[in-house]
């Protein structure tokens, strides 16, 4: 076991993150830069679990026309093709994988069973968890929340494209100010848009910390699972 601060985490990726600059769709090489810093970390004796987004290929906002069950929907389909590609890539790297999904889609991938998936982990898979909360009206910011702690991971690693918690947008405002710790009450109240509001609340009541870090840089998995000062500790 190498010096690692957690021991059994819960990686939130977004759609968005697996598709680089293209921003739609997958790109493989961005895929695999990611799956290269999951396989290191998993290789350091860490406990992976991830929840990963659809917004690459499809965001509820997008069938604003739409009934919202519907929209809702897709975007959970969308996450379990996103659950796939990342499995491809940390099989293709060796690291056993194992796609469970809120969804039943039993040619694909298991159904999310709690038992089961920390008996994975136990076992040193990588188990990858899609179809949001299986609900409409939720985002996967609530299922990471949720999944998180029905495993008990130690703490949420959210990968954003901004590399901490600010004040305000720093690409909009450059003023805003960088948190390197905050609570989730003035996450709330001040209403900064972390993850969205039921998300946040269910992280505070289940006392779930949370390390919001940019994804840009790969690298910062790992430096993440070391308890290097990066991002911003939400707790």
């Amino acid at each position: 076991m190498h010096d690692t601060k957690y021991k059994r985490v819960l990686l939130k990726l977004s759609g968005e993150a697996l598709a680089g600059e293209q921003k739609t769709g997958v790109d493989v090489e961005t895929v695999g830069k990611i799956c290269d810093k999951i396989k290191e970390i998993v290789e350091m004796g860490v406990q992976v679990a991830i929840v990963v987004g659809g917004g690459n290929f499809w965001r509820g906002r997008q069938g604003h026309q739409m009934e919202r069950t519907t929209a809702d929907y897709m975007g959970m389909l969308a996450t379990a093709m996103n659950g796939l590609a990342l499995q491809d890539a940390l099989e293709a790297r060796k690291i056993d994988s194992r796609v469970q999904t809120a969804i039943q889609m039993r040619e694909i991938a298991e159904p999310f069973i709690q038992r089961k998936a920390e008996k994975h982990l136990n076992r040193g898979r990588v188990v990858i968890f899609a179809g949001g909360t299986g609900h409409p009206y939720f985002t996967t910011d609530t299922a990471a929340v949720l999944r998180a702690t029905e495993i008990k991971a130690d703490v949420i690693l959210l990968g954003k494209s901004i590399d901490a918690v600010y004040s305000a947008d720093p690409k909009i405002d450059p003023t805003a100010t960088k948190y390197e710790e905050i609570s989730y009450m003035e996450v709330l109240e001040k209403d900064l848009k972390v993850m969205d509001s039921t998300a946040t609340a269910m992280c505070r009541d289940n006392h779930m910390p949370l390390l919001v870090f940019g994804i840009a840089d790969p690298e910062n998995i790992v430096r993440a699972v070391k308890g290097e000062k990066i991002g911003t500790i939400v707790s």
